[in-house]
Parts: structure tokens; C-alpha cells; sequence
């Protein structure tokens, strides 16, 4: 049986608010203290293969990304509870 994290792979540049990529690293030291070992692209496939296929549902979802005050990511993107992960490759430069 294939699988579909195993299919053929697709690059895709996201351009976003810097404190959701941190919040995508917190996921991914979060599934790491899960005991997982994976990837930023797969925690992204997970969320978005998880999300039901409903307007209303995804207009909800946009509305309240949109009404997000800038600091609202803040506490959890400081977490130290999580372990650290090092993403393999290269390393992702911050502004």
C-alpha cells in the first residue's frame, strides 16, 4: 500500500507573519516531545490534511487568523518546556 506521505513531493514557498514560523517550529519540538520525529512540511501536510473541507469552517478559521492580535503567538512561541529540535540541512537564517 502506498502511502501518501510517501508520494511524490511538491516545493511550495509560504510567505507568513514570522511568529507563525516560529509557532511551525513549537509544533514541531511538541510532536518531538511526543515522542515523533519529523519534519516542518510534515507537521504543515498533517494540519492541512486534517482540516475538514467546509466553507464555513475554513471563512471561520480565516476570520479569526485575521483578528489575531500581532502578540497573540507570543507565549507559546517562547515555550522552553518543549525540546529543541535541529531541523536537518541547512539552517533557516532569521531576520
Amino acid at each position: 500500500m502506498e502511502l501518501l506521505w510517501q508520494c511524490p513531493r511538491r516545493k511550495t514557498l509560504v510567505d507568513w507573519p514570522e511568529d507563525v514560523d516560529t509557532r511551525l517550529d513549537v509544533l514541531v519540538r511538541a510532536a518531538a516531545a511526543a515522542g515523533e520525529q519529523t519534519s516542518r512540511s510534515q507537521v504543515l501536510a498533517a494540519l492541512v490534511t486534517a482540516a475538514e473541507v467546509r466553507p464555513a469552517v475554513i471563512a471561520e478559521l480565516l476570520h479569526s487568523y485575521r483578528q489575531m492580535p500581532a502578540d497573540a503567538l507570543e507565549a507559546d512561541n517562547t515555550r522552553d518546556d518543549l525540546p529543541a529540535v535541529r531541523a536537518p540541512g541547512r539552517t533557516r537564517s532569521r531576520r
